[in-house]
């Protein structure tokens, strides 16, 4: 991410001091151009998010493929898992300008191969082609983000790539709902590459001006060749994995095992030391966002699916009940983004994984013919709150956690997190429904008519987990803090996970341990510290 303290000399600010010396907001003359395209670039990922959420029950059964329905969301975050390190990468050596235009190309290309797709290994190629660019586009927006504009706009810009969802989460489900029942799901693929001409056109001569190269009077950054054989572990790792989730016969213990082997030494090479012992500071940070995002997805991914085989909704339906969701996720970023509010923050985000709990184990008493349906959109509403609140706290700390020079790396460490955790917890969640007879559910036409063979069992397994491993992240929560130096005097640090740590002036400035998920003293009078960028995976395969 980047820095809300510099923590390099002066000589070492980013490329383009004019325009961070202008007045005027996000859309004010010097960041106009640059705003609008990335944020455009933000509204494709989410209205992808949720079209391609709400087709793909009818793409799955029209495909043969109920039974690999997590594997069409979990793939996508596979593959993003390796184009996020090298994303982050390319970023800190050569600006974000070429990962974010070969991130977009890339996704726009994975939509257009599943949506041609005559079989479901085929289209689950396309959900990894479409990853692989997700994971380049969501980290160079960071790094963006960390470069072009200035310390008092950048949480002003991150409210508006939350707000960016809003308008998405309302029409995407009815329009994707609509087009699947009318035109059929190959069209909510095909016909969303075209929005990729904005952003190109807009936001790429913008970022020219303002981002790229590596960052002025810094020193250069070497391209870490031990860090993309790790990323291709842990995607490997993951593929592995999921493989084995899929296919449950004894001998899938050997890909398992495998997939094991691979993906646990790249994860703790990629992440900061400390994070799976949730050591205070930038550790909990990352892997709050992980347990959040993983939690949450993965029971979200099964929600149209539930509705739709179980309670008889049409595809239109099943998406639009979780269209109440954008709206509230929205309004957790505002809340968290108020300045009187930082002092809170790590109640707020107690508060947001408590609401994410409560939600996820709600969602399973639909299967109960006399609870209304309606339930289920209010208390998924209740959960996109929760996650409004955490998801744009996260971001906000670990921008005040990053120096310039190491945004890439540090935005990769929780986008990779993000990522990771969805897979492990889809396969999890994907094995169980599998075992449970989850693979049978929608046969033949039934996906459209609710007259599906009935397996509640299959989906309550999925949901109740999550909502454990939810309440978890309510205590990772109360871990954000700067460690004191007795019990971890390596946590919080932002230097890569595999370097020497040192100490930060920021941290140094903080009269108490209580400030460090304070934004910094020039924050306070900030109106709004706020949300990240959702996606690609803010829902569903977050970039769906």
């Amino acid at each position: 991410m980047s820095a809300l303290e510099p923590r390099v000399p002066e000589a070492a600010a980013p490329a383009s001091p004019e325009p961070s010396e202008s007045p005027g907001g996000i859309l004010g003359a010097a960041y106009r151009t640059l705003s609008i395209g990335i944020i455009s670039v933000v509204f494709l990922i989410a209205f992808e998010a949720t079209a391609v959420g709400t087709a793909m029950p009818v793409a799955a059964r029209e495909l043969n493929g109920i039974g690999l329905y997590a594997f069409a969301f979990s793939s996508y975050f596979t593959t993003s898992l390796f184009g996020m390190v090298l994303s982050g990468q390319w970023a800190d050596r050569q600006g974000p300008l070429r990962p974010l235009a070969l991130g977009i190309g890339a996704f726009a290309g994975g939509l257009v191969l599943s949506g041609t797709a005559a079989g479901m290994w085929v289209f689950l190629l396309g959900r990894a082609v479409q990853g692989f660019g997700g994971g380049l586009v969501i980290v160079a927006l960071y790094v963006v983000v960390s470069r072009a504009y200035d310390e008092r706009l950048r949480p002003a810009i991150m409210a508006a790539f939350a707000a960016s969802w809003v308008v998405p989460s309302i029409v995407g489900p009815l329009a994707a709902g609509t087009v699947t029942e009318h035109l059929g799901w190959r069209w909510v693929f095909l016909a969303i590459p075209a929005l990729v001409v904005v952003p190109l056109v807009v936001a790429i001569p913008a970022i020219r001006r303002t981002a790229s190269g590596p960052v002025a009077g810094g020193e250069p950054v070497a391209f870490d060749r031990r860090r993309i054989r790790l990323a291709l572990g842990i995607s490997a790792g993951a593929g592995l994995l999921q493989y084995a989730a899929q296919d449950l016969r004894w001998l899938s213990v050997v890909p398992a095992v495998a997939g094991a082997a691979l993906l646990v030494p790249a994860a703790r090479g990629l992440l900061p030391r400390g994070t799976y012992l949730a050591r205070r500071g930038l550790p909990s940070v990352v892997l709050l966002r992980g347990v959040a995002a993983g939690s949450f997805i993965a029971a979200e991914s099964f929600v149209p699916l539930m509705l739709v085989t179980q309670r008889g909704l049409s595809p239109t339906l099943a998406g639009f009940s979780l269209a109440l969701g954008g709206l509230t996720w929205a309004g957790g970023s505002w809340v968290q983004s108020k300045g009187r509010m930082a002092p809170y923050r790590e109640r707020l985000m107690v508060g947001g994984m408590v609401l994410v709990a409560f939600a996820i184990a709600v969602a399973p008493t639909v299967l109960l013919t006399w609870v209304p349906v309606w339930t289920l959109a209010l208390a998924w509403a209740i959960g996109c709150l929760g996650m409004g609140l955490v998801i744009g706290s996260t971001s906000v700390l670990l921008l005040e956690l990053s120096a310039p020079q190491e945004a890439g790396a540090n935005s990769a460490a929780l986008q990779i997190s993000d990522a990771l955790a969805n897979v492990v917890l889809l396969a999890a969640g994907g094995a169980a429904f599998a075992a449970l007879g989850g693979g049978t559910v929608g046969a033949a036409h039934a996906v459209t008519s609710g007259g599906a063979s009935s397996h509640p069992g299959a989906f309550v397994v999925v949901f109740l987990p999550m909502a454990c491993v939810a309440l978890v992240g309510a205590w990772v929560a109360t871990r954000l803090h700067a460690a004191p130096a007795a019990e971890a005097p390596d946590a919080g640090r932002s230097t890569p996970p595999d370097t020497a740590a040192r100490p930060t002036p920021a941290d140094a400035a903080r009269p108490t341990p209580a400030d460090a998920a304070r934004p910094t003293p020039a924050d306070a009078a900030r109106p709004t510290p706020a949300a990240d960028v959702p996606g690609p995976e803010r829902r569903g395969p977050q970039g769906s």
